[in-house]
């Protein structure tokens, strides 16, 4: 009996994936399709990836997320665009339970005093078809200063799980993390850290 209840839920699951799947449609990759619209940050699948050198041994790599905020976009005039991207810095998440504590205390990111971090877009610069240079300020651990990344669309339509319009964005960036204050063992773990950064925008309007 269990191996037919078994092989039941296997079938449904399967029918629900091939429904699932013959709904979708290939994302546009032409950002002259996109639509123009005001879009909210997707929390579930926008992430900030960070990797730093740790004492010059090994790359040591850690994340953020838990995202809000707003973008309005309008590919055909891009100087137009504006973006607000904020992240709670107690969502620092590493494969060590014990630094996710310690970097979350006052000796690194001080989530308690500076609880979120935000980006601010200030300039678009085109740097191909699919590709920009983006312009912004980061305000961490209680320091604005201002950064540039090099961003990619990676796509744009429906998911065919919730149905909304939905862009997505990759980008590339290097901040010097004393600039914001958090310098904790400089020289010996890495003052540079690399941002890769995975941005998901739905459609509001």
């Amino acid at each position: 009996m269990k191996t037919h209840i078994f092989a039941a839920r296997a079938l449904t699951a399967a029918i629900a994936f091939a429904a699932v799947s013959a709904q979708a449609q290939a994302p546009a990759r032409d950002p002259a399709t996109v639509k123009a619209g005001t879009y909210k940050v997707e929390p579930y699948h926008t992430q900030v990836s960070f990797t730093l050198s740790h004492f010059g041994l090994s790359e040591f790599s850690g994340f953020f997320s838990g995202a809000s905020g707003s973008l309005k976009l309008n590919p055909a005039n891009p100087a137009a665009d504006k973006l607000d991207v904020t992240i709670p810095v107690d969502s620092v998440l590493t494969t060590v339970p014990k630094l996710n504590d310690e970097l979350k205390g006052d000796k690194w990111f001080d989530a308690a005093k500076y609880p979120t971090a935000e980006f601010t877009l200030t300039k678009v610069t085109l740097a191909g078809k699919a590709s920009a240079i983006i312009s912004g300020t980061l305000t961490l651990h209680g320091v604005t200063k201002p950064i540039t990344l090099k961003a990619h669309l990676v796509g744009a339509g429906v998911n065919p799980i919730d149905k909304a319009y939905t862009v997505g964005f990759s980008a590339t960036g290097t901040i010097k993390r004393s600039a914001f204050g958090v310098s904790a063992y400089v020289p010996y773990v890495g003052d540079d850290v690399h941002l890769t950064i995975a941005g998901a925008f739905e459609l509001q309007q």
